[in-house]
This record gives structure tokens, sequence and C-alpha cells, in this order.
């Protein structure tokens, strides 16, 4: 079985009334999941669980498709671009629905103009790392170290315009110094750099991070949440030393523009009711990730906010994409 067109089956082709669907929505075809990222990602992994419980909840057919591909924007313009009958959505994230519209300035489809937003479905935040043979032992201490010697505090991400960038950027932005920025071909080797000493820090997802930092490899300095988190209590938040710093990194369903409100509502109150289920909310935590649902209009406030917040990083960093 291919991991890129990944069906779940559960049986009848119809969404049944039964199960809180509009009375006449009657979807003839499976529901199908876009992610515009490969197999594997958080992306990837949150519309497997999605659609898995969605399936079994409709009696519906989920497929989940990977298109991939000039930093996710092959995947969502195919979605733009589909009827707007229910029938395919796309996992959007961060990086899809918020920072591609600063980092693209020709994009062939507009992310407020041609989706409509259905649920929010989770957030996570980043830590920053830096080696354990690295002298600094705070984030006072970076900031510090970097003031003194411009330039020479290098960071790692996994490519230019990557979520780890825009953390990275406006991080120097909010602490007034001046980085350096060595962009690897994926997250992997960026880390393997980090626990070898060749770079000075780097933002990773919770995940990524937290084996290294209990092996002993990495020294944790700060989160990106506002609030320390209940599994990290240790591990103080960068908005304690640079208040108001914050970065989420999210996912949620998105259907292409003048999907019928009926369906969108539909397709909320179904994905809001299954992401309640104690096994998926522990899922999710072991990922990183807290549920964190927002309805239509709620996550259409946040989709604009969000593009807002990055495109103004963006633009003062001047980052563009790789």
């Amino acid at each position: 079985m291919k991991r890129r067109n990944f069906a779940i089956s559960c049986g009848a082709l119809t969404l049944l009334t039964t199960k809180n669907w509009a009375s006449d929505l009657i979807i003839r075809q499976p529901l199908k999941i876009v992610v515009p990222a490969g197999p594997g990602g958080f992306t990837d992994i949150a519309a497997r669980l999605v659609g898995e419980k969605l399936a079994l909840r409709t009696f519906n057919p989920v497929v989940i498709d990977n298109k991939a591909g000039a930093s996710g924007m092959i995947g969502t313009e195919a979605v733009a671009r589909s009827v707007p009958d229910g029938a395919t959505i796309v996992m959007g994230n961060i990086q899809t629905h918020a920072a591609n519209s600063g980092l693209f300035k020709n994009m062939a489809f507009d992310i407020v103009r041609d989706f409509s937003p259905i649920t929010r479905v989770a957030m996570g935040y980043n830590i920053l790392v830096v080696p354990l043979s690295s002298p600094v032992k705070s984030l006072a201490g970076l900031i510090d170290l970097a003031k003194k010697q411009p330039k020479t505090i290098s960071f790692g991400t996994g490519g230019s315009g990557s979520s780890a960038h825009l953390a990275s950027e406006m991080f120097s932005q909010r602490a007034g110094v001046e980085l350096l920025h060595i962009p690897y071909r994926s997250n992997a080797p960026a880390v393997q750099a980090l626990v070898a000493g060749q770079i000075s820090m780097m933002f990773d997802t919770i995940a990524g991070a937290i084996a290294q930092i209990r092996a002993g490899n990495l020294r944790a300095l700060g989160v990106t949440s506002l609030q320390r988190l209940a599994a990290l209590p240790d591990i103080p938040t960068i908005a304690e030393t640079l208040p108001g710093f914050e970065l989420a990194v999210w996912g949620g369903l998105y259907a292409p523009a003048k999907t019928p409100e009926k369906i969108i509502q539909a397709l909320d109150k179904e994905v809001q009711d299954l992401l309640k289920e104690p096994a998926l909310v522990q899922r999710f935590d072991q990922l990183g990730f807290n549920i964190s649902p927002l309805g239509p209009k709620e996550f259409s406030d946040f989709t604009k906010s969000e593009i807002a917040k990055w495109g103004e990083v963006i633009r003062l960093g001047k980052i563009t994409a790789t």
C-alpha cells in the first residue's frame, strides 16, 4: 500500500443524518483530505488521525492524499481549485496558510479569498536549544553574547522560510541581535549539526528535541509558549525574558471558497466532536501538540492574524524562501 494515497474506509458512501449531518448533505464519493507535505510530519500525521476518526464517525471513506512541493503550495493550490462541494479539503498549517503569503509575492491563489476555514485542529510550540557544550546557560546569556558578538551566533533550520527560520528571525528582531542563518536541506541534519556543536542554536519542535535533551546532548533555554508547559515545567518561556514572545505551530482544515455554509458547519461539528475523544487527545499530546479547536469564524480571524504577524516578520527580516 502506498502512503501517498491512503484510504481509510468504513463502509457506506453517504454521510448519515444520524451523525448530525445536514439532512440534505450527501457526498457521493470519499472525502479527500489533501496534505500539502510528504508523509511522516505533523501535518500528515494530524490529517491521518483526524481522517481515521472522521471515517469511523460518519461511515464515509476518507482518503489522505499527499501533495508535497513548493513549500506546500502544490497541494494547497489543488484544493483552492477543486470543486467546492465538501468532498476535498486540506490540512493547512502555519507555512501554507500564513507564512507563504509573505514569502511568495506571485502565488496563483489567495489564502483568504480562495479558502473557507473549517476547524483549527491543534497547536504546538517550539523550543530553543543549544549544544550541551555551549557556554550559554540561559536565554539572557545568549542575548548578551549575541549583542557582544554580532553575526557570530549561528542558528540552523530546515530551510529558508521554514517555521524554525521564522521563529529565529522573530527572536532576532525582538531581542535586538544579529544572528547568522545556516539553512539545511531538512530539519534532521540541522539537529545533527547542533548536537555536534557546528552551529550555536536552533528552534526545534518539542517532540523533535526532547529526546536529545533527555540524552544530555542539548540544553533547553526556552519554549515559545506564553505560559510554561505542563510537560516541561522547569523550562522557562522565552516570554519571561522577551515579554509577549510567542510562536505557535498549528494545523487546521480548510475547504475551497464558496463551499456551502451547511457543509462547513457540518464538517466543523464532526471534527470538533471527534477532537474530544481521550485517545486522540493523548496521541496529539505525545506529538507535542495540544488539541485547540476553533470554529469557522474564529479560525478565519486567527488565520488573518497569523498572515499579518508573519508577513511583518518576513518583511522586516527580508526573508525569502528557497
